[in-house]
């Protein structure tokens, strides 16, 4: 499946919300219509229409400004078919998934002599993510909005997408890392994407878990340093007999602050600082 028929598909499944975000007024009464316009050189696969009260809307999304016929003869092309089957105003939206090269004119309009065309181009690299973040049905464009710091983005986009009830995860999970793709590598999004879900996972509920039970109950103490161990290990490998040692003497909730701080371990590095910020502790009281 190609982006552009990917967000075809998500503005179709969620018509009013992709309707309120193009037109930026909450529109209820919204309906997919399943025009076909096959003539060529119109092919209607990336395109979506909907009626709205009175009028019809026009969303197409481009991951490329080039096509043939050139953007500004298909949209009017579009405009006068449609009015010819509905005699209803229609609005119009491009909505352009990456930035052009640098210095290409984005047009807008198509003119030739007497005959003038407008239509309206979004360009999601200049869109503000915090709607996309707070959107569920919107949420796969967000790593595509703007931002000065990429990789913070999609690291509160994965916090978002964890936050999905559990039924719309996998689909809106799947969408979102297939159009960050288009603009991140592919392995930081696989790694981030799973740190994401393993916060979500069994191993980090069981660690959480243990660590109310070792608070209730002394004795399985030892069951919990075998847990953290197990999970240091995977995340740093082996630990010298210092740190092993030093694990052993962790109070409970201690165990319980380093279960959750290890998610974000890489290195036996990561496991010195976070004893070094317990040292500074001690020292302050």
């Amino acid at each position: 499946m190609s982006f552009d028929n990917l967000c075809k598909l998500l503005s179709e499944k969620h018509p009013a919300t992709f309707a309120s975000w193009v037109l930026g007024t909450p529109q209820t009464s919204v309906k997919v219509l399943k025009t076909e316009l096959s003539i060529e050189p119109i092919r209607a696969d990336y395109v979506t229409f909907l009626q709205l009260q009175g009028r019809i809307l026009h969303l197409e999304f481009q991951t490329k400004l080039e096509s043939t016929p050139p953007l500004p003869l298909r949209m009017l092309d579009y405009w006068v078919r449609l009015y010819r089957l509905y005699r209803l105003p229609i609005t119009q939206v491009v909505v352009l998934l990456l930035p052009p090269a640098p210095g290409t004119v984005i047009e807008t309009v198509f003119c030739v002599e007497t005959t003038r065309h407008e239509y309206r181009v979004i360009r999601l690299w200049e869109e503000n993510p915090e709607l996309f973040l707070n959107e569920p049905a919107l949420l796969p464009l967000a790593p595509l909005a703007a931002t000065t710091q990429p990789q913070a983005l999609l690291q509160q986009v994965v916090g978002k997408v964890n936050q999905l009830e559990p039924r719309q995860r996998p689909e809106i999970s799947a969408y979102t890392q297939i159009l960050a793709g288009l603009k991140y590598n592919q392995d930081l999004i696989r790694q981030l994407f799973r740190e994401g879900m393993m916060r979500e996972s069994v191993i980090y509920q069981e660690i959480l878990a243990e660590g109310e039970q070792l608070g209730e109950l002394r004795g399985r103490k030892a069951e919990g340093q075998l847990l953290i161990l197990r999970q240091l290990t995977r995340r740093v490998g082996e630990l010298p007999q210092e740190m092993l040692n030093r694990i052993e003497t962790l109070s409970l909730e201690q165990l319980e602050n380093l279960g959750e701080a290890l998610l974000d371990f890489q290195a036996i590095a990561d496991l010195e600082a976070w004893f070094g910020t317990l040292d500074i502790g001690v020292k302050m009281t």
